[in-house]
């Protein structure tokens, strides 16, 4: 009889060969090149069109210099930069507004101005505007009483209004949004998409019979982990690919200024991957063991996924409702966490404590539940035949 080999030369063994036969196939090669050069190019393509260009509101004065001069300035007085361009006519400031390339179009009257616009004025640019039809209504009386306006500016000394906010708002809010969502959807599709895969190909090796060979000099426990350790490695390596490149596209087209806050949510999103990944794959290695074809596999593998959902659903709701109490709390419970912390490490809520506690809770869980899968992995994966009940896999009779 062939004498086992020794753990880690098994487990070593066993997860280079998942590793090689995971990162050879000409379809993982391809789909990922295809996926980088999405996410590559999805960005540079964002920073180009979507949002790089200036979003001031265009107001068109015709022949009143002195009003364009009013509106820039009061533009800049309120804090919503105007662009103030010339034009010819009423018609031409027409056309413009019909075609887009004006919001407002301005015609000096006797009793102020004319704005010509396709619906409505904004009520920013509205306040610009009235700003200004009354500060030259001002130097008008200024100079008809013999003052000059640009003395009385000079001797007027600036006020200005001093925000004390006690709850300011977030500037970068919108990119940790983002950030979240990206996070949301990588751990998601990963760990479900390399969990069905272990369970797949626990299936693939138990109805060829070679589970049989394997366990002839490797122990069941540690064809289980090997396994898991290689197929979470392909994983790993696969989520870092795109990490790098979202990142590297990101920050070097400016899409992306959170430098130190991206680079942060990408590491938790690596950690979290592995705890979240050695979390379920252990539970669909052993529900692969439970079935001997591919076509029965939904049939132990249906409550796991429903828990990813839920899960998911969870996380989504976090997204949408960051202070809700019950998502905060699920966040501490594995395997919520998983989803959950990389999430609120994200959007900054979550403190050092609250991480390294939650990552404690998880590898307590992990180890749980590496225990049980490997239990009903070892009493099942040798069954071939019909699918072995829940009762029997777990030693129960």
């Amino acid at each position: 009889m062939t004498r086992p080999l020794p753990a880690h030369r098994a487990i070593a063994l066993v997860a280079r060969r998942e590793f090689r036969a995971q990162v050879v196939k000409k379809s993982f090669v391809i789909s990922n090149a295809i996926v980088l050069l999405v996410i590559a190019g999805g960005i540079v393509a964002f920073s180009l069109f979507g949002g790089s260009g200036d979003d001031r509101p265009t107001v068109g004065v015709a022949g009143a210099p002195d009003l364009a001069a009013a509106i820039s300035e009061a533009g800049d007085r309120s804090g919503l930069p105007v662009d103030v361009r010339p034009i010819d006519s009423a018609g031409s400031g027409r056309e413009a507004v019909l075609a887009g390339d004006l919001d407002v179009a301005v015609l000096p009257a006797a009793d102020g101005a004319v704005a010509i616009v396709d619906e409505e004025v904004p009520g920013p640019v509205r306040a610009v505007l009235d700003a200004a039809l009354e500060r030259q209504a001002r130097d008008a009386a200024l100079t008809g009483l013999g003052v000059d306006p640009a003395d009385l500016d000079r001797s007027t000394a600036p006020t200005l209004l001093t925000v004390d906010a006690l709850d300011p708002p977030d500037p970068e809010a919108g990119q940790r949004t983002a950030l979240s969502l990206v996070a949301l959807f990588l751990l998601f599709g990963q760990i479900l998409g390399f969990g069905t895969y272990v369970a797949m190909g626990v299936v693939e090796e138990k109805s060829s019979r070679v589970v049989e060979l394997l366990l002839s000099t490797i122990r069941p426990l540690h064809l289980l982990w090997g396994k898991i350790v290689g197929i979470g490695a392909v994983g790993l390596l696969q989520l870092a690919l795109y990490g790098v490149v979202g990142l590297t596209a990101g920050i070097g087209t400016g899409v992306l200024t959170l430098t130190t806050t991206a680079v942060g949510v990408f590491a938790s999103v690596l950690g979290w991957f592995v705890l979240g990944f050695a979390f379920y794959s252990v539970l669909y290695a052993a529900a692969g063991s439970m079935v001997s074809r591919q076509e029965d596999i939904n049939t132990t593998t249906g409550p796991l996924m429903l828990s990813l959902f839920l899960l998911y659903g969870a996380a989504f709701y976090y997204v949408g409702s960051p202070d809700a109490t019950l998502v905060t709390v699920l966040s501490w419970i594995p395997p919520f966490s998983a989803i959950l912390m990389p999430l609120r490490i994200a959007d900054g809520s979550a403190t050092v404590v609250q991480i390294v506690a939650t990552i404690g809770l998880m590898l307590a869980a992990v180890a749980a539940l590496a225990w049980l899968g490997a239990r009903i992995y070892h009493r099942s994966v040798l069954r071939i035949g019909s699918t072995v009940p829940w009762r029997e896999a777990l030693g129960r009779r």
